[in-house]
């Protein structure tokens, strides 16, 4: 028997009484503490069937002990990258027990933790997000299992490596929730093609935000996020009962060389009758498609009209007509108006003409 061995035997023997009446909390915790400490001791190797020895008597007792005594315990074996069973089985225990151990152990394998989110609390899944690292594969289970929470606190740490697919599915959400909209855009590594389409679900201060993040990446990134996102193009647009008329009236316009900006002011101005033709033709100034105006305008997404007007080069009187119109709770007319010439300025052109290419339809010739 080695020194260690012959050191550690009788504080093993004395593992089963750390649940007994006669144990204060303190003798337990100086128990504890003892076997911590020669296992962790400097200098001198230690032997592995030692450790095992050590696991093994645990794993045993452990279900015997409350779970006072279990969350004792579990801080102690979260150190220790050795104490494989008694690890994996505080893992399934209640929470408090369980989550040093899902937050810090090295001894639970990825199949375990994988377990752990199909079948735990949102509690557990949160404590899963906190590790060191989260493979992608962890991270993409936490999304499926998760709620908001879970969700927010794993885009929230940086060790987690988080898959396109994954990101996907996140963004998904975000735009019907606000939990999740913050930590994503924040988040590094996020691609832009999807901080683009959050935009327009965005409050007013993260689209300040998005803008800063797509002013601020690479050429090349921006490039390859262009593809990604001509990929995704959808239309699920419901055509108004008007549309073919309002679009043969566009076209004519288009055709004529009369389609230019102050012409939405005065369709605009024509009320009801001309909505429908008032967005097609911001759709062919803008080049954008005409769901996503359709949103801009039935939404009263000033926000989003400003970034449509910078970015298509639309003169900041125009856009500060449009957007008086369109406001759903103007306080006044003249307030409006600074208020809006103050937002088309504030929008850098660059980060609005990537914004807008985002958005632009392909379609083959």
């Amino acid at each position: 028997m080695s020194e260690l061995q012959t050191e550690l035997a009788p504080r093993f023997a004395s593992l089963a009484k750390l649940d007994s009446a006669q144990m204060t909390s303190a003798a337990r915790r100086e128990l504890l503490r003892q076997v911590s400490g020669a296992l962790d001791a400097q200098g001198r190797e230690i032997d592995p069937a030692t450790v095992a020895q050590f696991d093994e008597a645990l794993a045993a007792a452990a279900a015997d002990y409350s779970k006072q005594v279990r969350a004792e315990i579990a801080r102690l074996v979260a150190s220790h990258a050795g104490l494989t069973r008694v690890a994996e089985s505080f893992a399934f225990d209640d929470i408090t027990v369980a989550a040093p151990i899902l937050r810090r152990s090295s001894a639970l394998s990825e199949a375990t933790l994988l377990r752990v989110v199909a079948q735990q609390s949102q509690e557990h899944l949160m404590a899963v997000t906190q590790r060191t690292h989260v493979s992608p594969a962890l991270s993409h289970a936490l999304v499926e299992k998760g709620d908001d929470r879970v969700v927010s606190s794993l885009l929230q740490n940086d060790g987690a490596e988080i898959a396109a697919e994954t990101y996907d599915r996140i963004a998904v959400r975000a735009e019907d929730s606000t939990v999740l909209q913050a930590p994503l855009v924040r988040r590094q590594g996020v691609p832009p093609e999807l901080l683009n389409a959050l935009y327009l679900k965005a409050e007013t201060a993260l689209k300040k935000e998005i803008l800063a993040r797509l002013e601020g990446i690479a050429p090349e990134e921006i490039e390859q996020a262009f593809a990604r996102s001509r990929a995704r193009v959808t239309s699920q647009y419901a055509r108004p009962a008007d549309y073919q008329e309002a679009a043969r009236r566009i076209d004519a316009m288009a055709y004529a060389g009369t389609l230019k900006p102050p012409v939405l002011v005065s369709l605009l101005r024509e009320g009801k009758a001309a909505r429908t033709a008032f967005k097609i033709a911001l759709a062919h100034l803008t080049d954008m498609e005409i769901e996503l105006i359709d949103r801009v305008v039935d939404g009263h997404d000033v926000d989003t009209l400003a970034l449509l007007c910078r970015g298509s080069a639309m003169e900041r009187a125009v856009f500060v007509t449009l957007a008086v119109a369109l406001d759903a709770n103007p306080t006044n007319a003249m307030a409006g108006a600074t208020q809006f010439m103050a937002l088309y300025d504030s929008v850098p052109v660059t980060a609005a003409q990537r914004a807008l290419r985002f958005w632009k339809v392909r379609t083959a010739a």
